[in-house]
């Protein structure tokens, strides 16, 4: 039934707060936001860096000076240098493609080992997400490059001198990475732009916007206020010595995030003006999800291995039993007009395969991109018409449940990580679901590009 044939164990997860791009958290890198994650999760566990056998980070937007950001946040985190790690990249689904290369990894060395008749202490994968959307770079264009090219070749001062005169100043207008990153090539549309869309599809209003936006807000604010979110997040400096030893280095600490607002209000949200349909558009910077940095990180194993050998790994004894357990997944393609749908198409595909029903699950995270991308996700997955067309099915797959799903608030108010989203789902979805005492949860999420991936998960393995 499941496509993970053997489930993994979530043994440990935490993250940085999420702030807003260009506020608190700017000065950090994704290699620092990774780092602070991945160590935080380690301590969490109580386990050392030693005893990791793997690392793999989701990232979008990439750091020029480290090519495979994963490699380098091991290294900086203590990991030993004859342990690998690689970098993912799944768009918005980074930092859940983390998890399923993470399986991957775990599935293989089970595997070889079986065959071997090894008996060998679990393997450790970390998997996670990291994002800094402040440092995303500008950069300038193709007659920029070719001017610095003739300069670069010339040779005499005449050739200097003529490749100097053909300067023009519109060579430095720059690109802007960010705008360019969330404009999908192949559809020529933003990201906004696919939510107008849905939102003309659906007939969805914007004052239905503005109260899933107020929905998120409060909901996320509550969590806060009842420390909720504190369960997951490590505190963090804002000092671009993390990881350096300076100890010099005078800092802020971070300990929240910094989108939730108790005092939000629908007045306030109306009164903001469309951003990608100047005239008749509904999507808003309210009912969007703010461009964001953060990282969150979590300590994988094999559940089998785990179960076999107990919580003894090497020299180190876990304590406690594992947060729980991914034990499905699937991923499904869609029209990069309407990317937003990606969660449909994932749950479709997942739940025809295992015969759950959405009732089926206590709680469901589904990735908050814009308003309007949920409200169409919801009203997809109840329409008859819609499933009988796309999926051939006689009756529609369900509903999300507002009682159930996102009760803490989403990425409206939290804020969207692109490459750590991913990990975050998982991560918060799990605490929920102890927290509430409750067993089996969804966590999906659309992907730029037109694709989405739905993962289950389980405080319990079914016996």
């Amino acid at each position: 039934m499941n496509n993970l044939t053997r489930p993994l164990a979530v043994l440990s997860g935490a993250r940085t707060p999420f702030c807003k791009a260009f506020t608190e958290m700017a000065s950090l890198t994704a290699v620092e936001l990774g780092t602070h994650s991945l160590q935080s999760a380690i301590k969490k566990l109580g386990i050392t860096p030693d005893d990791l056998d793997e690392v793999i980070f989701g990232n979008v937007s990439g750091q020029p000076d480290s090519a495979n950001l994963a490699r380098v946040i091991s290294l900086r985190s203590g990991v030993p240098e004859d342990r690998i790690a690689h970098t993912v990249n799944r768009n918005c689904a980074s930092g859940m493609e983390s998890i399923i290369a993470a399986w991957h990894s775990l599935l293989h060395q089970s595997t070889v080992n079986a065959k071997l008749g090894h008996a060998v202490k679990p393997r450790l994968v970390a998997a996670g997400g990291t994002e800094s959307m402040s440092n995303i770079p500008m950069f300038f264009g193709t007659e920029a490059k070719e001017f610095w090219m003739r300069l670069a070749r010339s040779k005499t001062l005449v050739q200097k001198l003529k490749a100097m005169a053909s300067f023009r100043t519109r060579m430095f207008k720059p690109v802007v990475g960010i705008e360019l990153g969330l404009t999908d090539p192949v559809s020529k549309m933003n990201m906004g732009q696919t939510a107008e869309l849905l939102a003309s599809d659906f007939a969805i209003t914007r004052h239905e916007q503005d109260e899933f936006a107020l929905s998120s807000h409060l909901r996320a604010a509550n969590a806060s206020k009842r420390c909720f979110m504190s369960g997951e997040i490590v505190a963090i400096d804002d000092s671009s010595a993390i990881g350096t030893g300076d100890a010099s280095a005078m800092a802020t600490m971070i300990a929240k995030d910094n989108g939730p607002r108790a005092n939000q209000t629908l007045e306030q949200l109306a009164k903001l003006r469309p951003l990608f349909k100047r005239d008749l558009g509904s999507v808003t910077a309210g009912n969007s999800c703010p461009l964001t940095d953060g990282a969150a990180t979590l300590i994988l194993a094999d559940a089998q291995a785990i179960a076999h050998h107990g919580q003894q790994l090497g020299e180190t004894s876990l304590s406690g039993k594992p947060l729980g357990f991914i034990v499905d997944y699937e991923i499904a393609g869609c029209d990069p007009r309407r990317m937003g749908l990606g969660p449909v198409y994932a749950i479709a595909k997942l739940l025809d395969r295992t015969g759950y029903k959405l009732e089926n699950f206590d709680r469901i995270e589904i990735n908050e991109a814009f308003a309007a991308q949920v409200i169409a996700c919801r009203r997809a997955l109840e329409s008859e018409k819609f499933c009988r067309e796309h999926f051939g099915m006689m009756k529609p797959i369900g509903t999300l449940d507002p009682d159930r799903t996102n009760v803490n608030g989403g990425a409206i108010a939290l804020g969207h990580p692109v490459g750590t989203t991913g990990t975050r789902l998982v991560l918060t979805l799990l605490r929920e679901l102890r927290a509430s005492g409750l067993r089996r949860g969804l966590a999906t999420l659309c992907v730029g590009g037109g694709q989405g991936v739905a993962m289950i998960v389980e405080t319990e393995l079914e016996k």
